[in-house]
C-alpha cells in the first residue's frame, strides 16, 4: 500500500458526549447501537473525483428522494475494529486488507474506488477525533463502518455519477467471553445468499437484505445465524450469516482445520485470512476442502468432526454447538467451545490487544487526541 494519502481532511470538532455519559456507554456497550462524536465524509464525482474530505460533528444526512441509492442499490460497506493497546495507543486491525476488499466491493458495483492510503486515512481521521471512544477493557473494541453509497439525484437505471463515502464509529460488546457461548446454526435449504457470476464476494447492501428472510426462519427455529449452501447443489456449505465457517477434523496426526474455497459466491473474510495464518503457527494444518452438509453432519455423528466455530469482524470466533435444519438438528463435540477453537481466539485476541508480538504486521497504531486521566 502506498502510505502517502492524497486526500487532506478538514477538520470541525463536535461537541463532545460528556465524559461521565461516555464512561457509562463504554462501561457494556452494545453493537450498532451507540457512536462516537464524530464522522469522516468524503466526495466523489465525475468531473472532480474524490474532493470535501472532512471530519466533522456525527450528523443525519439530507437526501433527496430520487437519490440513487435508494433505489437501484449502489451501497458498500466495511466493517473493522479498533483497539486499546497497552501504551495507550490505539490500533487498527488490518485496515489496508479492508481496503481493498472495499475497492473489490465497489469496482464489482460500478462505483469508483478509494485509493487504499485514503481508505485509511479516512479511519485514521475518525479514531484521532474520536480516540477517548476506545474502550479500554479487553474483549471490548471500537467498530469502524466505512461505507459508500450513489449520491447523485436521478432515476436513470445506469451508475451514479455522484458518490458519497463515510465511516462512523462505534463502542463494540466483547467480541467474546473467556468461555464464548456456542450458537446456534439454521441450514437453509430453501433460499440461497449467491450464485456464481454475482454479488456473493462484495459487501454490498442487497446480499445482507435478501438474507432477513432466512434469518428470520433461523430465529424462529430459536437458531442464531443461518447456513447458506451453494446455489448449484443446495448442498456444499458456503458461509452462516455474516461469517465465515471452519471445522476442526480429527486425524491420527492431531486436529486439522477445514473451511469452504472462496468461490466467488462467499465473503473473503479478513478474520478467515487471519486464522489462515494463526493456524500455521500453531501447528494446525488448514485445508481449503468443499464439505456438504450431510458431510458435516456425518461427521459429527462419527466424531471426525469435533469442532466447528464461525469468524468474523463482529464476533472475532464463536464456537457452534448445534445445527438445526427442516429434516431434524445435531451437536457439534460436546456442545460448548473446543480446545482448538479457543486456542485460536486467544491467539488473535493477544494479537489484537498487543498482549503477543505482531507477527504478520496486522496492528496499524494510530495516536489519538486522547483526553488523558
Amino acid at each position: 500500500m502506498n502510505d502517502v494519502a492524497a486526500l487532506e481532511f478538514t477538520r470541525q470538532s463536535a461537541q463532545p458526549l460528556p465524559a461521565e455519559r461516555r464512561a457509562e456507554l463504554l462501561a457494556m456497550p452494545g453493537f450498532g447501537d451507540t457512536y462516537s462524536d464524530h464522522m469522516v465524509t468524503v466526495r466523489w464525482s465525475a468531473e472532480q473525483g474524490w474532493h470535501d474530505a472532512s471530519v466533522g460533528p456525527l450528523a443525519a444526512f439530507s437526501l433527496h428522494p430520487a437519490t440513487m441509492a435508494l433505489h437501484y442499490g449502489q451501497t458498500i460497506f466495511e466493517g473493522l475494529k479498533a483497539f486499546w493497546r497497552p501504551n495507550g495507543q490505539r490500533a487498527l486491525f488490518r485496515p489496508a486488507d479492508h481496503a481493498r476488499r472495499f475497492n473489490s466491493s465497489a469496482r464489482r458495483m460500478a462505483m469508483p474506488t478509494l485509493p487504499e492510503a485514503d481508505f485509511v486515512a479516512a479511519l485514521e481521521a475518525l479514531l484521532r477525533a474520536d480516540g477517548d471512544w476506545v474502550p479500554r477493557v479487553r474483549g471490548h473494541s471500537f467498530y469502524l463502518r466505512p461505507f459508500m453509497i450513489a449520491a447523485e439525484t436521478h432515476l436513470g437505471n445506469r451508475p451514479a455519477e455522484d458518490y458519497l463515502f463515510a465511516v462512523i464509529g462505534s463502542p463494540a460488546r466483547p467480541a467474546s467471553s473467556a468461555t464464548p457461548k456456542p450458537i446456534r446454526l439454521w441450514a437453509d435449504t430453501e433460499h440461497i445468499r449467491a450464485a456464481p457470476g454475482g454479488t456473493g464476494a462484495a459487501k454490498c447492501g442487497g446480499n445482507y437484505g435478501g438474507s432477513f428472510i432466512a434469518q428470520r426462519q433461523a430465529a424462529a427455529n430459536d437458531c442464531d445465524q443461518v447456513v447458506w449452501l451453494d446455489a448449484r447443489e443446495r448442498r456444499y456449505i458456503e458461509e452462516a450469516g455474516g461469517s465465515n465457517l471452519f471445522f476442526v477434523e480429527s486425524s491420527v496426526h492431531g486436529p486439522r482445520l477445514r473451511t469452504p474455497p472462496l468461490s466467488g459466491t462467499l465473503l473473503a473474510g479478513v478474520t478467515r485470512d487471519s486464522i489462515l495464518q494463526l493456524a500455521g503457527t500453531l501447528g494446525y494444518p488448514v485445508a481449503e476442502e468443499p464439505l456438504t452438509l450431510d458431510d458435516w453432519e456425518q461427521g459429527c455423528l462419527e466424531g471426525r468432526i469435533t469442532e466447528t466455530f464461525a469468524c468474523g469482524t463482529a464476533r472475532a470466533i464463536v464456537p457452534v454447538g448445534q445445527v438445526v435444519s427442516a429434516q431434524g438438528q445435531w451437536s457439534v463435540g460436546d456442545g460448548t467451545a473446543g480446545p482448538v477453537t479457543s486456542r485460536l481466539l486467544e491467539a488473535l485476541l493477544d494479537t489484537q490487544y498487543g498482549l503477543a508480538p505482531d507477527d504478520f504486521g496486522w496492528m496499524r497504531l494510530v495516536d489519538t487526541d486522547l483526553e488523558e486521566d
